[in-house]
């Protein structure tokens, strides 16, 4: 998630991740089912760098918009099984996502990073740099619309990129992938995060939400609408934390 969401979400509503952190951000049904998936394939493999920063981040006043640990280990995989080397990441906070990727990567990979706070990225900039992974990280503030048209301002990073993972403002969602249908490769993947919004997207229209909730689900609602029709892509949508969507470009 971004930093954007714990701001304006208005009324006495709560947000629907306001009882969430890394222990229990999920959709399944069953708390203890994930508890076991996380205590059996999950935590037992996560680096000890990214467990620290992990810990640390669910102690921050906005720590639910950190990915969770079995988020991560899906991106590690992706990123094994398609052999990336140059991969982006819209959206950072804290830098879990971006450690994981980091620790992914072989040694001369690179994960170009944009988020509009470097005040978050430094909470999680001295567990990269511990973890030994910080030449593989070309971090960079601003808005991302803006850091993606610079990289495609440059005709060689058209279609130079491998692998993108998305965790930034949800309106947004469907520009940047424009954009990063041109950046990333053919055979490449797009990855989206907060795809199912904690289920809200299969809520009845008149369902009580705040401003932000009901904002942010029509986004994503759309976005996933979109990408399911979307001809240069072959998408997958898993149940996994938040909701995750795989895009392969196609063409």
């Amino acid at each position: 998630m971004d930093p954007g969401m714990a701001t304006g979400g208005g009324g006495s509503i709560p947000d629907v991740h306001s009882n969430t952190d890394s222990s229990n951000k999920t959709l399944l049904k069953s708390q203890a089912l994930y508890k076991y998936v996380l205590d059996t394939s999950v935590l037992p493999h996560e680096a000890d760098c990214m467990r620290e920063l992990r810990l640390v981040t669910d102690k921050h006043e906005w720590g639910f918009m950190q990915s969770s640990p079995d988020e991560a280990q899906l991106l590690r995989m992706l990123l094994k099984l398609t052999g990336a080397r140059n991969t982006l990441e819209v959206g950072v906070f804290t830098g879990y996502s971006l450690l994981a990727t980091a620790l992914a990567l072989p040694d001369d990979g690179k994960v170009i990073a944009f988020d509009v706070s470097r005040e978050y990225y430094d909470i999680g900039r001295p567990f990269i740099e511990k973890a030994g992974v910080a030449h593989k990280v070309d971090f960079r503030e601003g808005p991302a619309l803006d850091g993606l048209d610079a990289l495609l301002a440059d005709e060689a990073n058209v279609g130079a990129f491998d692998f993108a993972f998305v965790d930034a403002d949800k309106p947004n969602y469907v520009k940047y992938h424009e954009q990063l249908l041109r950046l990333v490769r053919v055979g490449g993947s797009i990855v989206y995060d907060n795809t199912l919004w904690a289920g809200t997207v299969a809520l009845p229209p008149e369902t009580p939400m705040n401003d932000l909730d009901r904002r942010f689900s029509a986004a994503i609602r759309d976005l996933n609408v979109r990408l399911s029709k979307d001809e240069r892509v072959e998408v997958c949508q898993l149940a996994i934390a938040d909701g995750i969507t795989i895009c392969r470009r196609l063409v």
